[in-house]
């Protein structure tokens, strides 16, 4: 009964996704925004901050998973913190991964971050994600900044990028060339063919 319950669950999920990305005004990059930064306990895959990454070099996609992300930090509450740092954990991607701009986006949630640096929590197998949330808010307070650190972040992960590449395409997706439905950009298309 808890399998069918949740195979049900998945279905309906998929059906809703299905039925706003074809009746709102919503991007395949938001919605996934949206999924991933959620209150649940999955922390994001890897795959998935590739994907986002990627389609926030998109104008329209940037501004809706930024728009995501504001609204996710604002709403920071210590009982229902874990979209918060789903959040974090998607901002510090872009940070080093996405378009340059993302810090100066973000500066103005830097004292909304600041107050998830006294923030505690232990799970009831004594797992402290306090100490991961604190961890990472500092981690993306001097990111923020925008000095040298983030500079020497951005230039290591373009180097890892570049290795993985050499290495025969990424570990998550070889040989599959990123989908967005609404994403057209020449761009995103050299990018794939290896065109410059």
């Amino acid at each position: 009964f808890h399998e069918f319950k949740k195979q049900a669950s998945l279905f309906l999920r998929e059906k809703i996704r299905t039925a706003r990305l074809a009746l709102m005004d919503v991007t395949p990059a938001q919605l996934l925004a949206e999924e991933v930064t959620g209150e649940k306990s999955e922390l994001p895959e890897a795959r998935i901050l590739k994907v986002l990454s990627r389609a926030a070099f998109e104008v329209d996609d940037y501004w809706r998973i930024v728009d995501v992300l504001h609204k996710r930090l604002l709403r920071f509450e210590r009982r229902n913190w874990r979209a918060s740092y789903n959040s974090l954990i998607v901002l510090e991607h872009l940070l080093t991964h996405g378009p340059e701009r993302v810090s100066e986006e973000f500066r103005c949630d830097a004292d909304v971050i600041s107050q998830m640096e006294s923030f505690h929590h232990v799970d009831e197998k004594g797992f402290d994600w306090g100490s991961n949330v604190r961890k990472k808010s500092e981690r993306i307070l001097k990111l923020l900044e925008n000095g040298p650190l983030l500079k020497e972040e951005r230039d290591r992960a373009r180097k890892v990028s570049r290795g993985i590449q050499g290495f025969g395409g990424s570990f998550n997706d070889v040989g599959e060339k990123p989908s967005f439905e609404r994403c057209k950009s020449e761009f995103l298309d050299r990018s794939a063919t290896g065109e410059d």
